[in-house]
């Protein structure tokens, strides 16, 4: 499948280069919750992963005339998250945590009703088993940050597949969680 424009947000990337306030709320808008899941599972601190998010957007449109599209502007970007979040950790001089014992909560499909809570060891277990497809897509989707039209991009699929596979992904991995 052949993809036209791999740079779909590079007219409002542009109008940030060029200092446009407007353009940097609607860039920043467009990627908050990614980087900031992204930050939080660096930092495991609400608080801290917020400062992060702040510092680490302030740091992209200070430097974002070096962006040169040799990626996506999401992977430059969680780029400078995980680095800033890095730096956090170094200077609070905190080692990184486990997430055994604690809960994920995969939402459902169809009504709040589906909703499950699942301990984190038994939902990577279960990531591991699902077909190699959905767990391309769940996890760069689901714990990489990834929107569907960059996953799209960098598995050269249309976004509608991406869509598709992740929600598969989602009902066979709670069918996987369900019988572990």
């Amino acid at each position: 499948m052949k993809i036209i424009n791999t740079h779909i947000h590079q007219p409002i990337i542009e109008a940030c280069k060029t200092g446009k306030r407007n353009a940097q709320y609607e860039l920043y808008n467009l990627y908050v919750d990614a980087m900031y899941n992204v930050s939080l599972n660096v930092v495991k601190n609400k608080e801290d992963a917020e400062d992060v998010l702040q510092e680490s957007f302030t740091n992209a449109f200070k430097s974002i005339e070096r962006f040169n599209y040799q990626s996506t502007f999401g992977a430059w970007l969680k780029r400078i998250v995980i680095n800033t979040s890095i730096n956090t950790l170094k200077k609070k001089k905190l080692s990184t945590e486990s997430f055994d014992g604690q809960e994920y909560k995969i939402a459902g499909t169809t009504t709040e009703e589906d909703d499950q809570n699942y301990e984190v060891n038994k939902v990577n277990k279960a990531i591991q088993l699902l077909p190699p497809g959905f767990k391309t897509v769940l996890t760069l989707y689901l714990i990489e940050g990834y929107d569907h039209t960059e996953i799209a991009e960098v598995l050269n699929i249309s976004v509608s597949t991406s869509k598709t596979q992740y929600s598969r992904a989602k009902t066979k991995l709670k069918e996987i969680l369900n019988t572990i």
